[in-house]
């Protein structure tokens, strides 16, 4: 469904993508690992069209997002949704008006039709409802905690139902218990939506509840790509050192 194709970014002199490649099947749930400042943001912002490779291609589907302009890929994109770091809601914005803002700007895609109010309202209390912030429509992004403000940036995606889901770092930042119900949500959103999901973290531990395939960024690449079984398996240093780390974290010893 998705296929990366050599692509490689610069950002002055320093050669982050080196020429990557990697194929995400629809349908599932893949978890791109790799340590921190080695690309993963960088490479979904290729994904989604924020970003354009100096070398290399990306197509979704059958649409080649890297040969697009700006104005062309505002269309191309409007079934991908992102769940950025920060969440990036609109301060001055309620959680409810953050929820329904992509409603409002780009409407009924089926009718070529701007939604309702009564419409915009059951969408966004469906959405909010489903992540757990029901009744806390009229709070400012100001007044949640963290994992409030990630759970308000997935209410977002939900309510205009993307077939491609992309997250950045979804559970930096968090607490334990906080990180999990982030995890679960990523999940429930999966199957609510049947849609294609990719993840981007350093947290092995979020990673092997939610994937249905890892792969290793590493080295501006995609090192290995394999299901969490096999990919645990793998003799490399930094999987190595992931497995290690879960063997030491005994809330995680039972996802082996």
């Amino acid at each position: 469904m998705i296929s990366i194709r050599n692509v490689k970014k610069r950002f002055g002199t320093r050669q982050v993508l080196q020429g990557l490649s990697l194929d995400v099947h629809e349908g599932e749930i893949l978890v791109i690992l790799g340590r921190s400042g080695v690309g993963k943001s960088v490479l979904l912002r290729h994904i989604i069209g924020i970003e354009k490779p100096d070398e290399g291609t990306v197509d979704v589907g059958d649409i080649r997002i890297s040969s697009l302009s700006q104005k062309e890929i505002y269309e191309a994109v409007k079934n991908m949704g992102m769940l950025f770091q920060g969440a990036a809601l609109f301060d001055s914005m309620n959680i409810f008006e953050n929820t329904a803002f992509y409603l409002r700007q780009h409407g009924n895609p089926s009718k070529e039709k701007p939604y309702t109010e009564e419409e915009i309202k059951r969408k966004v209390k469906a959405a909010l409802k489903m992540v757990g912030l029901e009744g806390e429509g009229e709070k400012l992004p100001a007044d949640l905690s963290g994992g409030m403000r990630k759970r308000a940036g997935l209410a977002r995606l939900l309510v205009y139902r993307p077939k491609i889901l992309l997250y950045d770092e979804p559970t930096t930042g968090l607490d334990p218990i906080t990180a999990q119900q982030i995890n679960e949500l990523i999940v429930q959103t999966q199957e609510e939506l049947q849609g294609t999901s990719i993840v981007v973290t350093h947290d092995i531990h979020s990673a092997l509840y939610i994937a249905d395939r890892l792969a290793l960024h590493e080295g501006g690449k995609i090192a290995y790509v394999k299901k969490p079984k096999e990919f645990l398996e793998i003799d490399d240093p930094t999987i190595t050192f992931l497995k290690d780390t879960l063997y030491n974290h005994p809330s995680a010893r039972n996802q082996l």
